[in-house]
């Protein structure tokens, strides 16, 4: 598939109608002739405990992110909400600019590892000083952002006997998906409760997306019936990998539940965390998806035409009639 870049929105990519499994062969037959090795992408996934200290959370972050990229990461990610956890006030008064001092920090280890950085997300201050942004921020191994992704769907929700949150009182929505990339290999950004979304993956995977990337402080109570099925199912319906990496523990009543998770196109899981703060790493293989998007060709085989059909009532009538007139022999 064709991309071209959209003036003025870092990161921002659109379509042409080329199919997606054709595109990919192109890309890697491209590379099979130039001799690039472009397919392969080992990513490790920082889990994270942040606690209600922004200095010292992301001070955390930052060792752990330096010690995945001294095991050979070249791309290390992180979780949501890494340099808080606690009262909306305390989110608010956590807010920096993006560039900022925190990006600063992990900015300087891109460049002193060579490696790439997804920062999960930290409150990126906005117009609104009550309500920043929830900010995912990559970082290029020269210590550059090259993309940024604001966080679309906010968790908004009141679940029986678990969380009740407003995360819309205290955080400004986005307003674009953004797929950018990674030596050669495209991600597709999100956060956390974006993964209730398919719609958000599917546009991603149009777009170009091989790694679908899901910082996370997904709830416990939640969590534990919904985090992997979520997950799998996102990486199955669009053929690419999901990588997931998440908080443990967090604030008493709202405990987030973990098992930082990398899966595979296929669905399986490759990696996951256990119940503490770790690393847990994978080597990407991009061939894998093109060869997952050849077998499934879901997203080749895709009808929008007839997606906006939807009828009821009498017009369901209407159809059953005209489904049951005979038909010319």
């Amino acid at each position: 598939m064709m991309k071209a870049r959209l003036p003025g929105k870092l990161g921002v990519w659109e379509p042409t109608s080329q199919s997606i499994p054709s595109a990919l062969d192109a890309k890697r037959q491209c590379a099979s002739e130039s001799g690039d090795a472009m397919t392969r992408l080992r990513v490790a996934l920082v889990q994270l405990d942040a606690g209600s200290d922004p200095e010292t959370s992301v001070a955390a972050a930052i060792r752990l992110t330096d010690e995945a990229a001294a095991g050979g990461a070249r791309l290390v990610a992180l979780p949501e909400y890494l340099q808080y956890r606690g009262p909306d006030d305390g989110y608010r008064a956590s807010a920096r600019t993006v560039p900022g001092p925190f990006t600063d920090a992990f900015a300087d280890i891109a460049r002193r590892r060579g490696c790439w950085i997804l920062v999960g997300s930290l409150a990126e201050t906005s117009e609104d000083p009550a309500r920043p942004y929830n900010t995912s921020s990559l970082i290029d191994p020269a210590g550059r952002i090259v993309a940024i992704y604001r966080k679309v769907h906010l968790f908004d929700v009141a679940v029986v006997d678990g969380p009740v949150d407003v995360e819309s009182a205290r955080v400004s929505p986005g307003d674009r998906l953004v797929v950018t990339d990674v030596d050669g290999v495209r991600l597709g950004l999100s956060i956390c409760y974006d993964l209730r979304f398919p719609e958000l993956y599917r546009e991603l995977a149009l777009a170009g997306a091989e790694v679908l990337t899901v910082p996370a402080n997904f709830t416990e109570r939640t969590g534990r019936d919904h985090w992997e099925v979520l997950l799998r199912a996102r990486a199955i319906e669009n053929g690419a990998y999901v990588i997931a990496p998440s908080q443990i523990n967090g604030p008493p009543g709202q405990p987030a539940f973990g098992r930082t998770m990398i899966v595979d196109p296929w669905g399986t899981v490759i990696a996951q965390a256990v119940d503490r703060v770790e690393i847990v790493s994978a080597e990407l293989d991009t061939e894998r998806v093109a060869a997952v998007r050849r077998q499934i060709p879901a997203l080749a085989n895709r009808r929008p035409s007839a997606y906006g059909r939807v009828t009821n009532g009498q017009a369901d009538e209407a159809n059953v009639r005209e489904s049951l007139e005979p038909r010319p022999a």
